[in-house]
């Protein structure tokens, strides 16, 4: 992995969690000052080199402060494995921890808002995209400039089973009826995510922007 050509003090939160706990070593690989944000408890877990507080991600006081002087904030927190009946999870803990990030980078001045959100719409996991949707919009009225990527399912070690599905996938993909749905609720692996998450952190953008699956895809295959 080679460095990026710009070094940015990166504020990660979720960075102990699927995506994040992958994504914070290869920021540090490429130069990047990171500090994460997490609970005590998971102190141990954050590769060395990395900037620790210790901190509620629901309640931007406790972290709001030491976020000053960083120019992305990349939001992951997230209830693990969504499914359509932890629709109470979502609005307990990733609804209030990303308006809570978007309240904290508003008020310190952090350029660049990158967050993971859903595609949308879709016929299922409605509580879920409920809630991005409203976290989305929550961004936009803090006045950031942000980063929105849409995948739907991320393929990777734990999350293998949408993988029967792939033959459905070509099919619907190559009917005009269903082409455009099932390109935007199609599958993405985790190589392809973070290729894309940091293709974003490089390549901050003037006005908000949004990634759908079928870019997620192509900055995966662009990914040395």
């Amino acid at each position: 992995m080679t460095k990026s050509m710009d070094r940015h003090r990166i504020f990660v939160t979720g960075a102990t969690g699927y995506l994040g706990s992958r994504l914070v070593p290869l920021l540090l690989e490429r130069g990047h000052d990171v500090t994460a944000l997490i609970r005590p408890e998971s102190a141990r877990k954050v590769p060395a080199g990395c900037g620790v507080v210790v901190g509620d991600p629901l309640n931007e006081e406790t972290f709001a402060e030491p976020m000053r002087g960083h120019e992305i904030l990349v939001q992951l927190i997230g209830v693990p494995k969504p499914s359509p009946w932890k629709g109470a999870q979502f609005r307990a803990i990733d609804g209030p921890s990303a308006m809570a990030a978007a309240r904290a980078a508003g008020s310190t001045g952090v350029k660049h808002f990158v967050y993971v959100s859903v595609a949308h719409p879709a016929p299922i996991m409605r509580d879920y995209i409920a809630v991005r949707r409203d976290c989305e919009a929550a961004i936009s009225k803090a006045g950031l400039v942000a980063t929105i990527l849409r995948p739907w399912y991320i393929l990777g070690p734990g999350h293998w089973w949408p993988l029967a599905l792939v033959p459905v996938y070509r099919v619907f993909e190559r009917l005009s009826g269903t082409r455009e749905a099932a390109m935007r609720l199609g599958l993405v692996t985790l190589r392809e995510m973070l290729a894309a998450l940091l293709w974003s952190i490089d390549h901050p953008p003037a006005t908000t922007r949004v990634i759908e699956v079928p870019e997620i895809r192509r900055l995966g295959r662009g990914w040395a």
